[in-house]
């Protein structure tokens, strides 16, 4: 058996005054943290409250939030500090950030040494429009830690093209930091989630970011999950472990790594090889032909 031991972090976000004060509230949930998860998550967008902290929050809209960039160089530096400090892989949500002339959604996964990897999420949600974000254009895994990673940033989710390009290259275990704003929005995100577990077999973590901090802060919804394929040996529902919805909380589950390449030989369905053993039907049609 290879067991990885995964802690999602549902942050609850509130409009704080200080980065210290954010920084507070990153502490405070990371202290229910297993020392001995190996992977911690954090969801998208958390770092919004700190729209606040500017001296003319009241008068700020939503267009705003990319002043929070100003607290990029804190925000990396931080996280940086608790990874070495906790010796945790930290996928540290996403946050956005300036680079040069554009506005990116980032998402940052802090080793134990402290360096880190970033991803620019590459399907921005219609919404993020108002926020003047601009598109990644790379899907990499990482081997860090005891397990092969990808990211899938939220709508990303959606897409499945994403997740199917990561397991193709490796990925054991997709994590997805999410802000959702309605339950239409987290279910959305939610049953893709499963269904990118299911079709690529898959471990996926859905981590969002909850709360209504009020105007002009969006609220978020949703509950964290880990989840695996539908199939034995896991549960019928594959549902690894989740949270209580909308809550400050933390939930971590365990999942053994072996389990995976043992169900796409032996498993009921057998969806990431059967994928792709009838290229050959797929590329007649368009688009697929150039996707294969």
């Amino acid at each position: 058996m290879k067991e990885v031991k995964i802690t999602a972090c549902q942050f609850r976000i509130e409009k704080v005054s200080s980065f210290a004060e954010f920084q507070n509230q990153v502490e405070e949930l990371i202290s229910q943290v297993p020392s001995d998860s190996d992977y911690v998550i954090f969801p998208e967008l958390f770092t919004v409250g700190l729209l606040a902290s500017f001296p003319d929050a009241e008068e700020l809209t939503a267009a705003d939030l990319i002043k929070i960039d100003e607290y990029t160089p804190q925000y990396k530096t931080f996280f940086s500090n608790l990874a070495k400090d906790r010796q945790q892989i930290i996928i540290a949500g996403s946050h956005l950030e300036r680079r040069e002339d554009k506005y990116y959604n980032i998402a940052y996964i802090f080793d134990k040494d402290g360096s880190f990897v970033e991803h620019k999420k590459t399907h921005i949600f219609p919404a993020e429009a108002n926020w003047q974000t601009s598109e990644g254009d790379s899907l990499e895994v990482y081997s860090i830690g005891p397990a092969k990673i990808g990211l899938a940033v939220c709508y990303e989710a959606e897409i499945p093209e994403v997740s199917r390009i990561l397991s193709i290259n490796g990925a054991e275990i997709i994590f997805c930091p999410s802000f959702t704003f309605t339950k239409a929005g987290f279910w959305r995100v939610r049953h893709c989630a499963q269904a990118r577990a299911i079709e690529n077999q898959v471990y996926f973590v859905h981590c969002p970011t909850v709360g209504e901090p009020g105007s002009p802060l969006p609220n978020g919804y949703g509950r964290s999950s880990i989840l695996s394929p539908c199939d034995n040996p896991w549960t019928p529902n594959g549902i690894v472990a989740e949270s209580e919805i909308n809550t400050h909380t933390i939930v971590t589950g365990t999942v053994d790594l072996d389990e995976l390449y043992q169900n796409r030989k032996t498993g009921a369905a057998t969806t990431f090889l059967d994928r792709t053993r009838r290229e050959n039907l797929y590329t007649k049609y368009e688009p697929f032909k150039s996707m294969y």
